[in-house]
């Protein structure tokens, strides 16, 4: 189709007509810009209608992350670099905010004891997570936990807090703590951003979580931190904890970092296939997690996986890419719009260790 027909609002009603719901989603703010979208139109009322049907929701398979990366760009009213404006409808943002709660039942299970800790600094409320205006790393990992207190019937959630003598962390001045959170999955998107962002910030101590379940004999499969870019540890290494805990509560007990607006760090072990790094955040990490956690990757485990630096959410982890290394490699670099792809590192047998993916066009 010429590209100059797409700036006209007929073209898109007609293929509105048939559209499937992660493209209508995706070109929400098209449609607004083209005038085809707007308040008390038909068009508006049947988006806000296909966004309201749970069973269209559920056969789209279309997870919370993604609605919400959606529901923040649209309600925004502009794009990534601000090229593009358009004045939100508001029907369609409501539909958009109802969509992203429905999804929750989109998310399977995994059967796991999960516990996520929440970095809860200042610098959390700053930054946009994989390019996508208003979605902050608090925001995105409130929401992860929201996801994960819906999905999973054994969950717990803890916060990097002050102890003793101030602050405490990397920058000196006092103990890192942590609080218990009571995070329920009736819980709106908004509580659980205020919950945390009134907590008085504590260092983020990467292997913290661990010694606090230790402490208290609390049976954990998967531990996750979700931070924006602070992953350091203090006396004790992560690693070197998830070991200790295995040894006295769980042997299969595995550790996941996420630094969702991080550039490089590495916590996790290589040699270690329970634990993975992530470098970077999209709408791909939630099922990069949930197939970490169930083990899904029998013969080898992702080590680190660094979002494109341009064109967010164009990078899809693929189920099987875990097992299936050599695919992942010739997937990625077979797509044109990946810019950078820096940072992954796949642990396979038979392969070699590491290979090492740094690719541009």
């Amino acid at each position: 189709m010429p590209t100059e027909w797409l700036r006209d609002a007929a073209v898109w009603e007609a293929l509105l007509e048939e559209m499937p719901l992660g493209a209508m989603i995706r070109n929400l703010a098209t449609m607004t810009r083209v005038g085809l979208l707007a308040p008390g139109s038909d068009a508006a009322r049947t988006v806000a209608a296909r966004l309201g049907d749970g069973a269209r929701l559920r056969r789209a398979r279309i997870g919370p992350i993604a609605v919400l990366a959606a529901l923040k760009t649209y309600a925004q009213g502009r794009g990534e670099r601000g090229r593009h404006t358009w004045e939100p409808v508001a029907p369609v943002v409501d539909a958009l905010d109802g969509a992203f709660y429905a999804a929750f039942g989109n998310v399977p299970p995994t059967g796991r004891r999960w516990l996520l800790a929440l970095d809860v600094s200042g610098s959390m409320g700053a930054g946009a997570v994989a390019g996508v205006p208003g979605l902050t790393p608090r925001v995105a990992s409130a929401a992860m936990a929201l996801v994960t207190a819906n999905a999973e019937a054994d969950a717990t959630f803890v916060a990097f807090t002050a102890a003793r003598g101030g602050y405490g962390g990397q920058w000196g001045g006092g103990d890192p703590g942590l609080t218990r959170l009571t995070i329920s999955p009736r819980q709106r998107l908004d509580d659980v951003v205020g919950e945390t962002a009134r907590l008085p910030m504590g260092g983020t101590d990467c292997a913290l979580p661990l010694l606090w379940a230790m402490r208290h004999q609390i049976p954990v499969d998967v531990f996750a931190v979700y931070t924006d870019s602070e992953t350091w540890h203090g006396a004790v290494h992560p690693a070197q904890a998830l070991r200790e805990y295995r040894r006295k509560v769980n042997p299969a007990a595995k550790l996941v970092v996420i630094g969702m607006v991080s550039s490089n760090f590495s916590i996790a072990d290589p040699l270690d296939r329970g634990m993975l790094d992530v470098v970077g955040f999209d709408t791909a990490v939630p099922a990069l997690l949930s197939d970490f956690g169930t083990g899904a990757c029998k013969s080898g485990a992702m080590q680190r996986l660094a979002r494109p630096v341009r064109t967010p959410g164009r990078f899809e982890y693929r189920r099987g890419w875990l097992n299936r290394p050599k695919q992942a490699t010739q997937d990625i670099a077979s797509h044109p719009q990946i810019l950078v792809v820096v940072g992954m590192m796949i642990l396979a047998v038979p392969m070699p260790t590491t290979t090492r993916i740094q690719w541009a066009r």
